[in-house]
């Protein structure tokens, strides 16, 4: 789907009309651009050989979900949010920066699994081939029977290798903006992705943040590259306090690296680390939370009152200290009314995913939970969740349905779809 990447910027988010400015504060201000990335050949490369290994719960039909995802992208645009495709911005990327290039062939050809004639071979050519051929070869891989040059009968990986074997391996999870970055304020935080499949996820977007003209200037609010943490467990629940959950993808280390990291760069005061079930079905903290207005979120009702959360601070805003290096810890807690109090309101008001619980956890599921909200009371959720979207709207919130079943098959819903670059303070 073809995006006009020079359409006027949305207001709040510039000084000049050529000068972005991006920032985030909250999960609900007014959305004004955003991070996507539509399904492309990497998904053809799931087969159900590899589809668990890769993520993926099934084989999705790559035709519909990219109809699904234009109609979602058709949806924002709709609402005035400047929309960016993943593949353009690494592609131009390419482009701009030899470095880039080197960066992104290194980072894709393993000399450890490829033997170093192989890669040092490959590399070669890669470092020769069009900027927009590269980017696609970085996402959607290439196998052996894909090789740009004749079997080298002295390369025992190539004889061991059968044909359809992976000589880069392909990024279906691409598909999930939210995960290898996210924005704290004016600073992007560039994550460690858990599990194999997704690592070099992040080798992309930090290209594409270090050396696209867009993004010249930016600056990291965290890197990590050995604590895993990835953006689908951080919420933003208000200027200043961030929700991190620890589970099956970010560790308690990656969340207390993030927690002093935030710290010292000023960008938060408060962080609550909320521990969650290590399973697929609650993967990340937006799998059963999500905020849907500036004092709301929509929750899965059989955690709701289980969510504990620790809360750190900085050094200084309690007069008891329970932790080193400048910050004070409590906790567990309840979840809900430690956010609150974090958050300087009364109460948070929870909107619960179903009516009973049957309807719940099918709902919790197929990323009923999993909203995004491009204002305050305004969300893009999936249609298929009727019953969470007919209580998000007895609550007095809009939603937006976009189709899902396919953009679905890897377990995410329209908040990991996405990664936004840019809200209005609320």
């Amino acid at each position: 789907m073809p995006v006009d990447h020079e359409k006027d910027r949305r207001g709040g988010v510039t000084d000049r009309a050529d000068e972005p400015r991006y920032g985030v504060t909250s999960e609900v201000g007014a959305l004004r651009t955003v991070l996507l990335h539509r399904p492309g050949a990497e998904l053809r490369r799931l087969t159900p050989r590899n589809n668990d290994q890769l993520l993926f719960d099934g084989i999705p039909w790559v035709e519909r979900a990219q109809q699904e995802h234009d109609t979602f992208a058709d949806v924002l645009q709709s609402r005035g949010v400047e929309v960016l495709l993943l593949s353009d911005l690494l592609a131009e990327t390419i482009a701009a920066s030899g470095a880039a290039r080197i960066q992104g062939i290194s980072a894709a050809v393993d000399a450890r699994r490829l033997g170093h004639a192989l890669a040092d071979e490959l590399a070669a050519y890669l470092r020769g081939v069009p900027a927009e051929q590269l980017a696609e070869i970085l996402m959607a891989g290439m196998t052996f029977d894909e090789l740009p040059f004749g079997p080298d009968a002295a390369s025992l990986v190539r004889r061991m290798h059968h044909g359809a074997d992976f000589v880069i391996d392909p990024l279906p999870n691409l598909l999930f903006t939210r995960d290898s970055s996210f924005w704290v304020g004016p600073r992007v935080a560039i994550t460690s992705l858990a599990l194999p499949a997704r690592m070099r996820e992040t080798s992309l977007t930090d290209l594409i943040y270090a050396f696209h003209p867009r993004f010249l200037g930016v600056r990291r609010a965290y890197e990590s590259h050995t604590a895993p943490i990835e953006g689908g467990d951080v919420l933003l629940l208000a200027p200043g306090v961030v929700a991190v959950g620890v589970g099956e993808r970010t560790t308690p280390a990656g969340a207390e690296a993030l927690a002093r990291s935030l710290f010292d760069d000023g960008l938060a005061h408060t962080v609550l680390v909320i521990p969650i079930a290590q399973t697929r079905a609650t993967m990340h903290l937006d799998t059963v939370c999500t905020m849907v207005d500036t004092d709301a979120v929509v929750m899965y009702p059989a955690i709701r009152d289980e969510l504990r959360a620790f809360t750190i601070h900085r050094e200084g805003d309690y007069a008891v200290r329970e932790g080193g290096g400048g910050v004070t810890m409590r906790g567990p807690d309840p979840f809900l009314p430690a956010a609150a109090e974090a958050m300087g309101i009364g109460k948070l008001r929870v909107i619960d995913t179903g009516l009973d619980g049957v309807t719940a956890e099918r709902e919790q599921w197929d990323d009923g939970n999993n909203t995004l909200a491009v204002a305050p009371g305004v969300v893009i959720a999936y249609e298929r969740n009727e019953m969470t979207n007919a209580r998000l709207r007895d609550a007095g919130i809009e939603v937006l349905p976009i189709p899902g079943s396919e953009l679905g098959s890897g377990r995410g819903g329209p908040r990991c779809l996405s990664c936004p670059l840019a809200r209005d303070d609320v």
